[in-house]
């Protein structure tokens, strides 16, 4: 296989074009060409006076490829292509003795469990919350009515905290080994757009996602694994350092020494379970701040100029970074081009926002979280669950501005940045359901919080033309931007640093942020256990 980087090509090409111009680079004739794969597409929008053009990483298959190779020898864009193949690291023996539980079904615990079912380890996996169709219920029913169901919502049930969201599988984490392709290629195999395998920003969307993730389950439980809704982890049983198994609300205890840790980041009591019991668990930075909603059309001119509304290209998104005077970074977090505000709480009177897209990304409104960078030294010493415990002093203050009732406090851009409450909306309207009420948002953040973001919000409007408008609408809160503790491991074995057996993974443990970078952790960790198990019964 040869790879050829940098081919570029108008917006508007047809597939023949596209092998046309391979043919022409490689200098061959057409029938030497016997096939190509499109292994990544992206395009280049920040001249918006420029022409926007589409540009290539191409595989591809030709003949005599040794002597093609050899003409290009000194050409840096033309080199053999890697291996992105997935190997499996080993097989489950037929006397497996033992069962690995994998706690929690978010990305990271959905692809732990895919793999260890496929090398045949037959995991068991146990999920606080509910199965992803009565999850969605109970979710709209908070949206609606605002009714919330502290197991099953936003953050807890099947999918996790990314089911609710753009369904982005972007990540910037090093990736060698090409666990990001065996990410990509599951999904499409449970039903995801095949696109996803070579765009530059993939994307699925909520309502896909449901589909996806529900037959993924299905080949976890065909290939010998077993799946257990409702059913929460309370404590550990330890001997010596070892992890024994589990114990369940419901008061079971199930026996396992290896136990993959897939929380979610609100996992705020296991957390507090595992500090109590001595494990590891150490403060981290995260991000708190605000969502910022303006028209899609805005975004889109503001991006792509003349390109605004290409099909090809789809509804603009943005990212954004300004060093405050203060010293905080503040920046656009999870951006969700022509999507929605969602109420993302996972528990009684706080209010926390996130954000969400489908698919077809064409709601009326772009949002971001403009967030501001915090850490334990700076900003909240003490224990390990100091972040945790400034979390929750956030979201129940946010739970009062908003009026008490899951409706979130909001403001005007302009009003914010002048330090005045609002009281009536512009021609930008809110999406966030249950609703949100204006007034004054600086009670809601730390004062250096407010301040940076008072000074980016202008910074922003001269990098996109009317960021900074007096209609754009901040609502509050957004805090669970990252998990607020890292659940420390070792660098080999992947083990906690002081409980043999525990394998913390993915967004909760503080090693992964976002979809795809917690389903690659998820398949790292897969691989920890599997020759450990093999290791163990070699012996």
């Amino acid at each position: 296989m040869i790879r050829i980087t940098e081919l570029s090509l108008p917006l508007d090409h047809s597939a023949d074009e596209l092998r046309g111009a391979i043919v022409k680079r490689l200098n061959i004739s057409d029938a030497d060409l016997l096939n190509f794969t499109v292994f990544k597409r992206s395009y280049d929008a920040r001249k918006k006076s420029s022409v926007i053009l589409f540009i290539y990483i191409i595989d591809l298959e030709v003949r005599d490829e040794a002597a093609v190779l050899a003409r290009f020898a000194d050409d840096h864009n033309i080199r053999p292509a890697p291996d992105t193949h997935y190997y499996p690291v080993g097989q489950a023996p037929a006397n497996l003795s033992e069962r690995p539980l994998v706690v929690g079904f978010g990305p990271c615990g959905l692809f732990a469990a895919l793999l260890l079912a496929q090398m045949g380890f037959k995991p068991i996996v146990l999920e606080r919350g509910k199965d992803v169709r009565r999850r969605t219920k109970d979710t709209w029913a908070l949206w609606r009515k605002k009714v919330l169901t502290p197991e099953s919502n936003v953050q807890f049930g099947e999918g996790g905290a990314g089911l609710f969201s753009d369904g982005k599988l972007y990540s910037q984490i090093k990736d060698p080994k090409f666990y990001a392709r065996k990410v990509m290629h599951e999904f499409v195999r449970a039903g995801a757009p095949e696109e996803i395998m070579y765009v530059s920003k993939p994307h699925i969307g909520t309502f896909r996602l449901t589909g996806v993730v529900s037959a993924m389950r299905e080949e976890i439980i065909a290939l010998g694994g077993e799946v257990r809704f409702e059913t929460k982890v309370t404590d550990l049983v330890i001997n010596a350092g070892q992890l024994e198994g589990v114990v369940l609300a419901s008061g079971e205890t199930i026996r396992s020494r290896h136990v993959v840790l897939a929380l979610g980041h609100s996992s705020r009591d296991t957390f507090r379970m595992l500090h109590r019991q001595g494990v590891f668990i150490e403060a981290k930075p995260f991000a708190v701040g605000f969502r910022i909603e303006h028209p899609q059309g805005m975004i889109d001119q503001a991006r792509l100029g003349k390109y605004a509304g290409h099909p090809e290209l789809g509804a603009a998104d943005y990212k954004l970074v300004h060093h405050a005077k203060n010293g905080r970074a503040v920046y656009s977090f999870c951006m969700c081009p022509g999507g929605t505000v969602v109420a993302a709480t996972s528990e009684p009177e706080r209010v926390v926002t996130n954000g969400m897209s489908q698919y077809s990304r064409n709601e009326r409104n772009a949002n971001a979280g403009i967030v501001v960078g915090i850490s334990p030294e700076q900003d909240f010493p003490g224990g390990p669950l100091a972040g945790v415990e400034l979390q929750e002093r956030l979201e129940s203050r946010a739970y009062e501005l908003g009026g008490s009732d899951y409706c979130a406090p909001a403001q005007l851009v302009g009003d914010f940045i002048r330090g005045v409450p609002s009281s009536e909306f512009g021609e930008v309207e809110p999406s966030y359901k249950p609703g949100v009420r204006l007034g004054d948002l600086a009670p809601s953040l730390p004062e250096y919080a407010i301040e940076a973001i008072r000074e980016a919000l202008p910074a922003f409007g001269k990098q996109i033309r009317g960021f900074d408008r007096d209609d754009a609408v901040l609502t509050g809160i957004e805090t669970r931007t990252s998990s607020p503790v890292r659940i420390t491991r070792d660098h080999e074995t992947l083990q906690s640093l002081n409980l043999r057996g525990l394998y913390p993974a993915g967004e909760g443990a503080g090693y992964a942020g976002g979809i795809l970078s917690a389903g690659v952790d998820g398949i790292k960790v897969a691989e920890a256990v599997v020759k450990s198990i093999l290791s163990e019964q070699s012996h």
